[in-house]
């Protein structure tokens, strides 16, 4: 069984019902559920004042133990604060020596999009303590696509998508779509060429996505993409106003503004039902008549 190491780089988890049920799933599988004091932490609404959130990232660079999962307890807001602090070349160097599999979303996308600017670091976009293994009814979905992601070298993701047909190859990147516009312009946005662009977010109207995509897109972006795959948009209601303007009318519009292809429908995000993907890792795309699938490589795996 595995090591969890948990930390708790973001926002309070209000919710400690839930993170408590997931430490006591994970122990109950057999896994070693360390660092919990940070569940509890609290200064204002992030999980600890600034210099212990810091120390968090900060001290993955000293574990030693084998064969470790790195988690967060939950997203929400606090990672942007730190970036400046972050031992990004430690943290690199760390990995090259035995990778530690962290794994996490949301808020944290700036963590994971910083390593893999810094040196390539591999990390996976999938689940958090509190809001996916602490639920009230654990997702069989999430959880096999989790395990299928840390345990195998090569792995196939398939879904019943909407797109153009293709058949693409590049570096798989991206997550949460708020925290990634909020890095162009620093050095924490990974300059990827030719890759295939994932995106997810949750609470955001559907003018504020197509905004935050057409920001992307006008930034250059987009265009050095092989594809981009859009993930769930969690609660991305249109009111009266819009008037017929919804997510599928947006995705319409992007799609004849972009010249790479535009494949929908993953179940990848905030939602209960959610993917694991490894950031960073080599993927091949290939959608056909509302058949997906994306074969993903390269990315580190836990030792049996």
């Amino acid at each position: 069984m595995s090591r969890i190491h948990l930390i708790a780089p973001s926002g309070y988890c209000i919710n400690q019902t839930a993170a408590f049920r997931g430490v006591e799933r994970l122990e109950a599988a057999g896994h070693h559920v360390a660092n919990q004091q940070v569940i509890t932490r609290r200064d204002r609404r992030f999980a600890g004042d600034d210099a212990e959130r810091l120390a968090d990232l900060n001290g993955l660079v000293r574990l030693t133990a084998e064969n470790t999962i790195v988690m967060p307890v939950r997203g929400g807001y606090g990672v942007s604060r730190l970036l400046e602090g972050i031992d990004w070349q430690g943290l690199a160097a760390r990995q090259r020596r035995a990778p530690l599999l962290i794994c996490g979303h949301s808020d944290f996308t700036a963590v994971q999009l910083g390593l893999l600017a810094t040196d390539n670091v591999i990390t996976f976009s999938g689940p958090m303590l509190a809001g996916n293994v602490g639920a009230e009814a654990l997702d069989t979905f999430t959880q096999d696509h989790f395990w299928r992601a840390l345990r195998n070298e090569t792995f196939t993701v398939t879904w019943e998508g909407a797109g153009p047909t293709c058949d693409v190859e590049g570096t798989l990147w991206g997550g949460n779509l708020a925290m990634l516009i909020s890095l162009i312009g620093t050095p924490w946005l990974p300059a990827i060429e030719n890759g295939i662009l994932v995106v997810e977010d949750i609470n955001e109207h559907p003018f504020r996505v197509e905004r935050m995509l057409l920001q992307l897109h006008h930034a250059g972006i987009l265009s050095r993409q092989r594809a981009l795959i859009l993930g769930s948009f969690s609660h991305s209601v249109p009111n009266d106003y819009d008037a017929g303007f919804d997510l599928a009318s947006m995705i319409d519009y992007l799609r004849t503004r972009l010249s790479i292809p535009v494949v929908s429908g993953l179940a990848f995000g905030h939602e209960q039902q959610t993917v694991t993907l490894p950031l960073g890792a080599q993927a091949r795309l290939q959608h056909q008549d509302f058949h997906t699938q994306l074969t993903l490589s390269g990315h580190p795996v836990l030792r049996e």
